[in-house]
């Protein structure tokens, strides 16, 4: 079933005269506008990747919108439909470091000279009601979604190439560095660096040139727009 919030994005980068759910060959196509073909994809990244490659080869060209949810009311109801009981924010907040969990699994789509990537940070309502009638406590992960609603894009980010995404690495780095190094100037966990550094290299805006002990040392392959630390 259609969110609201993949219905309202749709209709957000809809432009003059854009079709929508179109049909093509074996798949269907949020929104067509000009010769674009637009993908909406709030879930994993996965799940398109097979059609986003079959499009591109196919010589369309493709933007895939990857809305990352920046903030979050929780909207409880009594019941599917019924009354609201609570309102409060979530604690989780997304940023666009968090698209790098999306690209591990992408990495051999993106970057490509048709597709551009564009990340909408968002803020949102989730419509929750308890997902088990017989229980009277309602605990946090006892629900389902009824619906997620768009309140309001607060920026957005568009991707092209490998480039783009090194732009996101806003802080100095030693030569070499390690994802040690990453996830301190970038205040996120060693894991997260991990991700970050993988991506990076299997899109070919950085390369291991080496070890210090069981950590791999990358370098930057061109210049980056920041330089890095000496």
């Amino acid at each position: 079933m259609e969110t609201s919030l993949h219905r309202e994005l749709k209709s957000h980068y809809a432009g003059p005269n854009a079709q929508f759910e179109v049909p093509l060959g074996k798949y269907r196509i949020d929104v067509v506008t000009g010769k674009r073909l637009v993908e909406i994809q709030h879930g994993a990244l996965t799940a398109i990747r097979d059609k986003v490659r079959h499009l591109l080869d196919d010589d369309h060209r493709v933007l895939v919108v990857k809305p990352i949810v920046a903030r979050k009311l929780l909207v409880k109801q009594s019941a599917k439909g019924g009354d609201v009981t609570d309102r409060r924010m979530s604690p989780k907040r997304g940023g666009v470091l968090d698209l790098f969990d999306e690209l591990v699994h992408f990495t051999r789509v993106f970057p490509h000279r048709r597709l551009t990537l564009e990340v909408p940070l968002v803020e949102i309502e989730e419509w929750r009601y308890p997902g088990h009638g017989r229980r009277r406590r309602w605990r946090e992960n006892d629900h389902q979604i009824e619906d997620q609603k768009l309140v309001a894009v607060r920026e957005t980010h568009r991707f092209r190439t490998s480039k783009d995404l090194v732009k996101l690495i806003d802080c100095s780095l030693p030569r070499p560095f390690h994802t040690g190094h990453l996830a301190e100037g970038l205040s996120v966990e060693r894991w997260i660096a991990q991700r970050i550094a993988y991506c990076l290299r299997e899109m070919g805006a950085v390369k291991t040139v080496g070890k210090q002990r069981n950590a791999l040392l990358y370098q930057f392959v061109g210049r980056r727009r920041r330089p890095a630390a000496a």
